[in-house]
């Protein structure tokens, strides 16, 4: 049977449109089932999110394989493989409608990777939306030449059928004011009652008396020079709020590493909380208390929801599949990303503004549309390096290859000290040196500096304390 000519002439009004196809891409359409095929828990919940309607498959066989899988998907929890779709399929008697078990094993094949299945479905949706227009239009015509229609209800009646077209995607994007000053008197409520958090705290309370803590839904942009201590910096917060043993409310953290491995990343994480420095294993100086302090610490990591992902180059696209899907899975808390520069755009761009600027924007939907706090880290330009003075502090002009960031970022922070002061430091964990947190930009709140103490031997950085140094805390474990 001719599936697609089926369609076409049911859709079409005779006699008004051309013998031709209406907007449609059957490759496309392939593409996004394949990926629904190859990786169902996540790739159906996302298709069927963006889609929501068969009919947004133009050809009739891709409709009933997209009805099949959402449903199997939905029996139960049930896990979806070829198997299962082949059997249903044959139960119905669709099965060799469609093209049989050999169609089915080749749809497979059809690609070698799902990380566009967002693109791909976001394509498709349009192809629909043009194909309801046409119906909307072509019926219109039919319309206006009935000799009985009168005509201010006749325009009426195509203006409202038009504005239908897009009613469904403009619901969820427009808020009626009073529904939406409702729901923020409560939400107000809950924080002045302590019943919600107005952000997750970083741990760093002076830091946090400015920003709110990591707020849903917000990009904040942590930048320095390199060697400075950026990752050091991130991992001390991932440690604050992940840790059951630093927090009475551990969050799941996901962890975007484009820079280190996933080794590295644990054995800095496991060295810090225990207060031991890595140099004491390369350097064979370690002892029976090291290995007792990192000992106590696996235990500690054992509870904590901390995913890390070492894949380098990664492109906006991958993260946004990734990150969807940690979030299906996991329900995670906090997004960080180790760091923006690394990253790369899905498509070619003119210059690599263009393409720091599509990343940017990209992180910031992420973090908008999942409503969760993305911690992104960056990288600042060489003129701090040639600045002198007092002045030398980094400013938001010094932001490397692009002032995207700033505009998209809703919290622009850096960090800043004297490189050459940690190299006067020894392998003893409780020496420290000075540090300057800078919040420069706060679209929903204030700026300022706060002061933190940097201990070089265990990577770690905490508030500074009015008191001398003498008082303050012995390494952790």
């Amino acid at each position: 049977m001719d599936w697609e000519r089926t369609k076409e002439e049911r859709l079409r009004p005779a006699g008004i449109l051309p013998d031709r196809a209406q907007p449609h891409d059957l490759q496309v359409e392939r593409a996004v089932l394949a990926a629904m095929l190859r990786d169902p828990d996540f790739c159906i919940d996302t298709a069927e999110m963006i889609l929501k309607d068969p009919e947004a498959f133009y050809s009739e066989t891709h409709r009933v394989l997209f009805r099949t899988l959402v449903e199997l998907h939905h029996d139960r929890g049930k896990s979806v493989d070829l198997v299962l779709v082949a059997n249903k399929l044959q139960q119905e008697g669709r099965l060799e409608a469609i093209g049989g078990e050999v169609f089915l094993a080749e749809l497979v094949g059809a690609i070698s990777t799902v990380v566009n299945i967002e693109a791909w479905c976001r394509t498709l949706k349009d192809y629909y939306m043009l194909r309801r227009m046409i119906d909307v239009c072509s019926d219109s015509l039919i319309k206006c030449y009935d000799p009985e229609a009168e005509a201010g209800n006749l325009v009426e009646m195509i203006e409202t059928d038009i504005y239908k077209v897009r009613a469904e995607e403009a619901s969820n994007s427009i808020v009626e004011i009073k529904d939406s000053i409702k729901q923020e008197f409560h939400t107000l409520d809950d924080i002045l009652n302590g019943r919600i958090e107005v952000g997750i705290p970083t741990g760093f309370t002076p830091v946090d008396q400015y920003t709110g803590g990591l707020k849903p839904g917000e990009m904040f942009v942590l930048a320095a020079r390199p060697s400075i201590g950026k990752t050091s910096l991130a991992l001390n917060v991932i440690a604050n709020i992940a840790l059951p043993t630093r927090t009475p409310h551990p969050r799941k953290v996901a962890f975007f590493s484009l820079e280190m491995t996933a080794a590295q990343i644990s054995r800095r994480l496991l060295c810090t909380e225990a207060g031991v420095s890595e140099s004491v294993f390369r350097n064979r100086t370690f002892n029976n208390s090291d290995m007792d302090r990192l000992t106590r610490v696996v235990s500690a990591f054992q509870g904590a929801k901390i995913f890390i992902d070492e894949t380098a180059g990664l492109s906006i696209a991958e993260l946004r599949a990734k990150v969807r899907r940690l979030k299906m899975k996991e329900n995670i808390d906090v997004v960080v990303i180790d760091y923006l520069q690394l990253m790369h755009a899905d498509g070619r761009q003119d210059n690599r503004q263009q393409e720091v600027a599509e990343i940017s924007g990209g992180i910031k939907a992420l973090a908008k549309d999942l409503k969760i706090p993305v911690l992104v880290l960056a990288q600042l330009n060489r003129e701090v390096d040639k600045t002198v003075g007092a002045s030398a502090k980094p400013k938001l002009a010094h932001l490397r290859e692009s002032g995207s960031i700033e505009q998209d970022a809703d919290i622009v922070s850096f960090l800043h000290r004297n490189r050459d002061d940690a190299k006067t430091v020894g392998e003893n964990s409780n020496q420290s040196v000075e540090a300057l947190w800078i919040v420069e930009k706060n679209r929903n709140g204030r700026t300022g500096e706060v002061k933190l103490l940097f201990f070089p031997a265990r990577m770690e950085f905490v508030a500074a304390s009015p008191r001398s140094e003498e008082d303050c805390p012995p390494a952790r474990g």
